[in-house]
């Protein structure tokens, strides 16, 4: 029993740093998104603030650990050995659910995630001691705080709806009185808005980042309670003061609302939300300490002892959970994913979106759009063209997209200052607010105010906000339903089942990190040379085309050959790996279409004109990989349906002409891959050969068709097959002859 303790203790301490490192990687977009999307601060700057309140919340948090002990079911009613099945379920649960969340970059409440693991993994023992003692399921509520989930699941509406209108009335309101100009009215609006704005992040702190510190007394407690209006108020007054004195010093006072409430959020992260990462882990060390102390039976000994309000996390535990999390905050790669999301959803840019829209996001933005009409035909024009003008955007036909924020200080400040406040009330009001709900919600809530969701980006963000909306819930469903059964496996199976989980949740992570890395590896490859921002003059047009028409045509000549040697091969699992590269080739030249927009706008004025030329070949380019992918889709559904393998004699046919119109791909990407294009008239003469082959073997099968052919599929396939890739050739002359009259024109503007 002793070795077995001490295996469960190393386990716990291993799976407690895991779960900080996974958790932090979620959470940290709360109190990350306003500093990084607005560039008010350098992201070092915006880091170290970061750090700073972690490591302060982390190292005062100690009170807040009893949710873990006793928050959610009665420890009186377990044994020592059922608690350890309960910690160990919620803290394998966890991890893989956040590690899930991150990997798909979805932001979600890890307050929400330990609190139903908890619940499902205390539901499943307590139905078990139920089904093996007295039967009398009636019993089940003195084993569950059923109260404690019902406030979250309320908190989790009052969360999305609160957060989401408050932050679109404040964003509309500061943005009526600042514009998008607002250097012009920070000496004078800027001094009152700063005032308002410093209070509110300073009355967050206290109330809701320091609640939990130990050495300030209950007295004092009890009277910032009491006095919350008049500290408030108090506040407004100094800080007021201190904007109008650094207004004169020059000093921009939406950076200091933007250091003061990151720092503020960071704490207030780590001193409320480390028990969801340590709490579980600290109170199982401290279940086997009491359990030690007794020498009593594992399984009649109760676990009373754990609801005592006198347990404190010890401070070197504390301090070192916040280490930890401030280096994953540094070199988390997970958390920069999940930090895009948000940014993604709220961002003032609209050239490329996240998410695709769906049935629901279109009739709510039909119905926006309705609605915006109708309001516009009652509003007086005269106001209605004084409230648009407040809303005028600087241009600059040469902004550098990567230099841009996503969104101004002015936002930036108002997304801390309602998510600092509307915190702070829920937690004088004893609501149980996720501090993820309210920052997302909010920052959502100002960049519609911000019209950031315009006619352009609205039906995609309103999908990527249904998505992490669905999230949440899914949330709590995974997190219940996964501990539920862990626990059960734990219980029944004993040391067996404990070594099995660890197994599979090692397994898990590596296959997820592996993945990730992966998918991060392919969304750099995505970014084809014109997406690159500092394409500016022609020559840098004509390279940068030239390779991006070199890549997909030897990408187009690779896949060609393998769907028509894995069609006659009657390989499925080949052509559906075809199938989906091809895909996704075709995905990353729409993501180069949406980026036209900034690219043009990149071009200096000498340049602009070549930019049509551009615009040509990738349409020309996607018409090649749309012929391409018709011919993988088609080939798929023939295999997959099971019909008839196409002919030895087909296959021959259709093999030559894969071989010439590889040769001839291959010519072509030499010729543009060397940017050598003396040969270009002769290169352009072979696509005669490759068209006359298909005309040759169309006729050919016309003729069979009259007297052997018997396969109507077959026929149909191959048919589709070779005007498919007619159609590639034609497009593909079309693109070497633009080219020739780009070169012709480059040489007449020299």
């Amino acid at each position: 029993m002793e070795h077995y303790l001490y295996l469960v203790i190393i386990t716990l301490i291993v799976l407690a740093v895991i779960d900080l490192m996974v958790g932090v990687s979620n959470d940290a977009v709360n109190f990350l998104n306003s500093g990084i999307g607005s560039k008010a601060l350098s992201f070092r700057v915006i880091m170290m603030l970061a750090s700073a309140g972690i490591l302060c919340g982390a190292i005062f948090s100690s009170g807040m650990m009893e949710i873990a002990r006793s928050g959610i079911y009665v420890p009186s009613m377990f044994s020592f050995n059922d608690v350890m099945v309960i910690f160990l379920a919620v803290m394998i649960t966890d991890i893989i659910l956040l590690d899930v969340f991150n990997y798909f970059g979805l932001p979600t409440s890890t307050t929400v995630s330990i609190v139903f693991e908890l619940l499902g993994s205390a539901i499943c023992l307590a139905l078990y001691k139920i089904m093996n003692t007295t039967g009398d399921w009636s019993t089940l509520s003195q084993y569950i705080n059923t109260e404690k989930a019902s406030e979250i699941v309320i908190s989790i509406l009052l969360s999305v709806a609160i957060s989401f209108t408050l932050g679109m009335i404040v964003q509309y309101v500061s943005r009526v009185v600042f514009t998008f100009q607002f250097e012009k009215r920070l000496k004078s609006f800027g001094i009152f808005f700063g005032g308002i704005a410093l209070a509110l992040i300073a009355y967050f702190i206290i109330i809701k980042g320091l609640k939990s510190v130990t050495f300030i007394s209950k007295d004092v407690k009890s009277w910032i309670n009491e006095h919350e209006i008049l500290l408030v108020f108090g506040s407004f007054i100094i800080f007021t003061l201190l904007s109008y004195i650094l207004t004169k010093l020059n000093i921009n006072i939406l950076k200091v609302i933007i250091g003061v409430g990151t720092f503020g959020l960071a704490l207030s992260f780590a001193g409320n939300d480390l028990v969801n990462f340590i709490g579980v882990p600290v109170a199982a060390i401290q279940s086997i300490g009491f359990f030690k102390a007794a020498g009593a039976d594992p399984n009649t000994y109760m676990m009373s002892e754990l609801a005592s309000s006198d347990i404190l996390a010890p401070m070197w535990i504390l301090f070192a959970s916040g280490i930890v999390m401030i280096f994953t905050l540094w070199t988390s790669k997970k958390a920069r994913t999940v930090i895009e999301t948000e940014m993604s959803l709220s961002s003032q840019d609209s050239s490329s979106e996240k998410f695709q829209p769906n049935a629901l996001s279109r009739l709510i933005v039909r119905g926006f759009v309705n609605l915006g009409n109708t309001i516009s035909f009652i509003m007086p024009r005269t106001l209605q063209a004084r409230l648009d003008s407040r809303f005028d955007k600087a241009t600059n036909v040469h902004k550098q997209s990567k230099e841009e924020p996503m969104f101004d200080m002015v936002r930036a400040s108002v997304n801390l200052m309602v998510a600092s406040s509307l915190i702070a009330v829920g937690t004088s009001l004893k609501l149980p607010l996720s501090t993820t709900y309210v920052t997302f919600m909010v920052a959502m809530g100002t960049a519609f105010a911000d019209r950031a969701w315009d006619r352009e980006t609205a039906v995609y963000r309103v999908s990527g906000v249904f998505h992490v909306i669905g999230g949440w819930f899914f949330t709590a469903a995974c997190a219940f339903t996964g501990a539920f059964i862990i626990a059960y496996f734990l219980k029944i199976g004993g040391i067996v089942s404990f070594v099995v989980a660890l197994i599979v949740l090692a397994l898990l992570l590596f296959q997820n990190a592996r993945s990730h890395k992966k998918k991060v590896a392919e969304q750099a490859e995505r970014k084809l040379s014109l997406e690159r921002s500092d394409i500016r003059s022609m020559q840098q047009v004509t390279e940068a085309s030239a390779n991006q028409i070199s890549e997909v045509i030897a990408k187009a000549n690779l896949f060609y050959k393998e769907v028509i040697e894995n069609v006659c091969k009657n390989d499925l699992t080949s052509l559906a790996i075809n199938k989906k590269l091809i895909k996704k080739l075709n995905k990353d030249l729409d993501s180069t279409n949406d980026n036209l927009y900034n690219f043009i706008r990149n071009l200096d004025d000498n340049s602009a004109k070549s930019s049509r030329y551009y615009i040509i070949s990738l349409g020309y380019l996607q018409d090649i990989i749309e012929n391409l992918y018709i011919i993988s889709n088609n080939t798929h559904n023939h295999v997959d349906n099971n019909h008839k393998p196409l002919k030895q004699s087909r296959c021959e046919d259709l093999n030559l002409v894969a071989d010439q119109l590889g040769n001839w791909y291959a010519e072509i990407y030499n010729m543009y891959k060397r940017f050598e294009f003396n040969n270009i008239d002769l290169v352009m003469k072979k696509r005669n050969k490759i068209q006359t082959t298909i005309n040759n073997l169309m006729d050919r099968q016309i003729q069979d068709i009259r007297t052997t052919e018997s396969s109507p599929r077959n026929t149909r396939l191959y048919f589709s097959i070779l005007l498919e890739t007619n159609e590639m050739v034609s497009s593909t002359f079309k693109l070497l002859r633009l080219h020739k009259e780009f070169l012709e024109f480059k040489q007449a503007n020299k």
